[in-house]
């Protein structure tokens, strides 16, 4: 986990260069300047991918791999260069292991009903473990429901971190699939999905990855992972909303049926038959958010630009700072002590629901997010119903902490 604490020169002056390429932030909400600080959801756009988005539509917008015309061919060649940076972004072997989905809820489930079809029967068990969001729960419960199999989860410890003997403990003969988040989206922890996928790897059990979280504030590579899976969302790494990455082995990815059915995603149809496409085309059904995907390509391109060394420096400055401060104000349980955690900072405050903390803090211009985030049985076996959540990102100052903290005091005074 050195890459949290990489030292990089000069990085206030950075942050504040990047900050000006981010048009939204220099807006005021009731009057205030906006403190966002809510990039878990959704991190903001920064100027460059609003000019990749609007330079699609307004210079060379046609559908894809079918037309004979000059639109056509750009964008189809800029759509597949975004397929090439991604690969090079998560260091897979081959761009045809890309599949761009709507996020990583799709792609999720695009393994779950294609992949885990074919390999979890009645009898068979599906891992994942306590920390996850609802969309890498959900459609495993949904396959387990529909062939007879069983979901078991791995524990976490009082702090939200993983409990690994437990993980491996939970490892037995009937495991056919893990699926495992590399970054809570509620609390924040790191999770060890290298050493995970390792003792999962013994047993030849393949898995999944959900790197929604992870995607925007660490380097991945799927290689050195030797995850089977990785899906993750555009929206989280400062591109369009509406797209993803699903990655897979070509091997996994080859055996697999289609997860929908369409055009582009055929080399033949007859009445009688229907002949697949080779992949990645196989999965891509019907015409995709182009666009979209050309905007994610703009925001890899930024991304490497600023480099992985900024941003989690700054994150990790930022994340530490404001634990510490809020650690100052009375009332205030921070939610989520794992050792190691990245970009989220989750809190009660005693005798305020978050909601409210939601909304009085949005009049002093700060955003959060507040309730479950989806991840309603962590929650409950941390035996909170609901926290408010600040979540940071490369844009994020101690400027903006002291402003939120600053809020904070000011809700507990009009309360109490």
């Amino acid at each position: 986990m050195n890459a949290l604490h990489s030292p990089v020169h000069n990085l206030a002056e950075t942050v504040a260069r990047l900050r000006e390429e981010f048009p939204i932030l220099c807006q005021e909400v009731h009057g205030k300047p906006v403190v966002y600080l809510d990039s878990a959801a959704s991190a903001q756009k920064p100027q460059c991918v609003i000019d990749a988005v609007n330079e699609c539509y307004s210079s060379y917008y046609a559908n894809v791999h079918r037309g004979m015309y000059a639109f056509s061919e750009r964008s189809t060649d800029a759509y597949e260069a975004a397929r090439d940076k991604v690969r090079g972004f998560i260091n897979a072997a081959e761009s045809r292991e890309i599949i761009f989905t709507r996020g990583t809820t799709e792609g999720i489930n695009l393994v779950a009903a294609s992949f885990g079809r074919m390999r979890v029967k009645a009898g068979d068990e599906v891992l994942i473990t306590a920390l996850e969001h609802h969309s890498n729960i959900v459609p495993w419960q949904i396959l387990c429901e529909q062939v007879g199999a069983r979901l078991r989860v791995a524990p976490i410890t009082d702090a939200g971190e993983l409990d690994l003997a437990g993980f491996e403990a939970s490892l037995n003969e009937r495991t056919r699939m893990v699926a495992v988040v590399h970054l809570s989206n509620a609390l924040g922890t790191i999770v060890p999905v290298k050493t995970m996928i390792q003792m999962a790897h013994q047993r030849e059990i393949p898995v999944l990855v959900d790197g929604a979280q992870w995607a925007p504030h660490l380097a991945t590579d799927v290689r050195d992972l030797d995850c089977d899976f990785y899906t993750f969302s555009s929206h989280k790494i400062f591109g369009p909303s509406g797209v993803g990455v699903l990655y897979g082995k070509a091997e996994h990815l080859e055996a697999m049926p289609p997860y929908q059915s369409g055009g582009d995603m055929i080399t033949r149809v007859t009445f009688e038959k229907t002949e697949y496409a080779e992949i990645p085309s196989k999965f891509e059904a019907g015409t995709p958010n182009i666009a979209g995907v050309i905007g994610m390509g703009a925001a890899i391109d930024w991304i490497q630009r600023v480099g992985f060394d900024t941003i989690a420096a700054q994150e990790q400055d930022v994340l530490e700072y404001a634990t510490a401060r809020v650690r100052e104000i009375p009332g205030l349980t921070i939610v989520g002590t794992a050792p190691e955690k990245a970009g989220v900072l989750s809190f009660t405050l005693e005798g305020i629901h978050p909601h409210d903390i939601g909304t009085l803090l949005d009049q002093s211009g700060v955003a959060i997010r507040a309730g479950h985030h989806c991840a309603q049985p962590l929650l409950q076996r941390l035996q909170v119903p609901a926290t408010a959540r600040a979540s940071f990102a490369v844009y994020n100052t101690r400027e903006e902490v002291d402003t939120l903290v600053a809020a904070i005091r000011n809700v507990q005074t009009l309360f109490n």
